[in-house]
């Protein structure tokens, strides 16, 4: 019976995205956005990206640009490009699964981390609980290049179970890739299986998301946008293929990063969080927890997932209201879900090839968006109107 329900699952989101047809986005002249995305490319904002909006429940506009590389003989990007997601995974993966664990009471949001992962205590960590993990509350550092000390995963979570926090748990937000470490590895220690397999069970396979994986094979290579060179990688093992070098460390797997995917994938996952969490029947996370997760607190951050900015400036750009939420990718990737105006936009790319020194896309992206609002005739949000 499950089968036969994820089987069904996959024909309404073939259903939906059967609905991008030619005819669906004649109402609205895409060109200058094909004109921003081209100039971006030109701009070296990156070698070339994928990107798709939806809109009232269709995918009106689904297209590539650019090249894998800066280089003119290198392959020509397309919407079935994978792209290495960076923290696109915290929000895609990691806190979807959480969102599951949860409703099932596997997971509570208020227990201590130390009930999950005994060695989390001392230094003020035993009051640490998930939901200052996933709300970015829980005082631990941004980040720490772990390859200087730690030679393994074991030795990279007991360095982080060790760590003096930087705040006491609940008074501060920093982002944090070391509580979204913890959480991966937390989901590990209750299911009593891998991150990979859990997202892949739970959310890849019953939306029929092909390419999207954590650790990719080989035979993908030649479909992946390439990132960054790690060239100071200290270990004799051989390096996982993804960008964020803890990632690497943990073998490819991890809450933080780790993930890869394509737009033509994610429009699968939006589409099923843009329907509350339910496609033909099948419930993949409940509207209410869904709510509570994204509910805006005293931060601009939700429960795993980012809140548009009050203050009028947001990579998200004028256009997406207040109730939007979203998440960026180190590596150039970014989604954004407006469920007031019913739109998302999805952008993923490599802008850190050859290298992350590369930040143009911070600028990029609220034009971005802008743009998509220009040409789909949309209001800007009140607070954003000079």
């Amino acid at each position: 019976m499950q089968s036969f329900r994820f089987f069904l699952a996959t024909l309404f989101i073939l259903a939906e995205l059967s609905t991008a047809t030619p005819g669906s986005a004649m109402a609205y002249d895409f060109t200058p956005l094909e004109a921003t995305m081209n100039k971006a490319v030109r701009d070296s904002v990156f070698p070339g990206a994928s990107l798709a909006i939806l809109y009232k429940g269709r995918v009106v506009f689904h297209k590539a640009f650019g090249r894998m590389t800066y280089d003119l003989h290198s392959m020509a990007a397309d919407t079935s490009t994978i792209y290495d997601l960076a923290s696109l995974t915290k929000a895609v993966a990691t806190t979807s699964i959480a969102m599951q664990l949860v409703e099932r009471d596997s997971l509570n949001l208020q227990s201590p981390v130390s009930h999950y992962l005994p060695a989390c205590t001392g230094n003020g960590k035993e009051t640490i609980t998930i939901e200052h993990l996933l709300r970015h509350t829980s005082g631990l550092r941004a980040h720490t290049l772990f390859s200087k000390t730690c030679s393994s995963p074991e030795q990279l979570f007991s360095s982080i179970a060790a760590d003096t926090l930087l705040s006491i748990p609940g008074h501060k937000t920093l982002y944090s890739d070391l509580g979204f470490m913890l959480l991966g590895r937390i989901i590990e220690t209750i299911t009593g299986s891998t991150l990979d397999a859990n997202f892949h069970n739970r959310f890849a396979e019953p939306l029929g998301m092909k390419s999207t994986m954590f650790t990719p094979p080989q035979s993908l290579i030649s479909h992946i946008a390439p990132v960054e060179k790690d060239s100071v990688w200290p270990f004799t093992f051989q390096r996982p293929l993804v960008h964020d070098q803890n990632a690497a460390l943990l073998g490819g797997v991890a809450g933080h990063a780790g993930l890869y995917s394509s737009t033509g994938d994610l429009i699968r996952m939006v589409t099923m969080l843009m329907h509350g969490g339910t496609v033909n029947n099948h419930t993949f996370i409940h509207a209410a927890t869904l709510k509570k997760f994204l509910t805006r607190k005293e931060t601009e951050r939700a429960s795993g997932w980012d809140l548009r900015s009050l203050d009028g400036h947001s990579s998200a750009g004028d256009y997406f209201s207040n109730s939007s939420y979203g998440h960026l990718g180190y590596t150039g990737t970014s989604i954004w879900i407006d469920p007031e105006k019913e739109l998302a936009v999805i952008l993923l790319s490599n802008r850190v090839y050859p290298s992350s020194a590369n930040i143009k896309i911070r600028a990029f992206r609220p034009l971005l968006h802008n743009t998509v609002g220009d040409c789909l005739r949309l209001k800007k949000t009140a607070d954003n109107i000079n």
